[in-house]
């Protein structure tokens, strides 16, 4: 028999530290969290890790990171505190895989019925569900030294969604080029910061 409501509630996640143990009938084993993190996220070049990564690296800029958790799958991937809805994508020229050339450059835009983590309930409107897009570029063309972890090698592209929504209102995906000719803001990552809160600013001013 199913519990009641409030006992299928969503889970209320709590940060690791990477220290858990894995337990077995009671017996607590060698092998902790860390383990599993290192044995399933080491590949920080991959479509999905990478994805994740740029996520972080976005909320650990506006200092979003320091506490709770990211929510998989939710309409949006960062709010900030003035309510600005913000969509993180990624891409790369080079993958994990053997390459016979560097990849093309395309992000997703795709309109989306946003899912609602703490309901479990879906929009009825396909829509854009975010304010503020952030195109995230692992910028480096050299298998040999690629580092997602170096910040330096980072360029991001700052756009509204109304932009995207007037030029683009179904299209799924968007190439650099097409991206470029929008006219983003571009910036580094010291520079990150600064400009989504700036375009935010901006965004609530109209």
């Amino acid at each position: 028999m199913l519990g009641k409501s409030s006992e299928l509630s969503a889970l209320k996640i709590e940060r690791k530290n990477g220290d858990e143990p894995f337990v077995l009938k009671d017996t607590i084993l060698s092998v902790t969290l860390a383990d599993f993190w290192r044995w399933s996220v080491s590949d920080l070049v991959s479509n999905a890790t990478r994805g994740i990564l740029a996520e972080f690296i976005v909320a650990n800029a506006l200092q979003l990171a320091e506490s709770g958790t990211r929510t998989e799958w939710d309409a949006y991937d960062l709010k900030l505190s003035d309510d600005t809805k913000i969509e993180i994508k990624s891409a790369a020229y080079c993958q994990s895989w053997t390459q016979t050339k560097l990849s093309q450059i395309r992000f997703t835009i795709r309109p989306t019925y946003g899912w609602d983590s703490s309901t479990n309930l879906s929009s009825a409107e396909l829509i854009r569900q975010a304010d503020l897009y952030i195109f995230c570029l692992l910028n480096h063309r050299d298998k040999k030294t690629v580092n997602p972890l170096d910040l330096d090698q980072w360029e991001f592209y700052l756009i509204h969604a109304k932009e995207l929504n007037e030029r683009f209102p179904s299209q799924k995906s968007i190439g650099l080029s097409g991206l470029l000719k929008l006219n983003p803001v571009t910036l580094k990552y010291s520079e990150l910061a600064v400009g989504i809160l700036d375009m935010a600013r901006q965004i609530h001013k109209k």
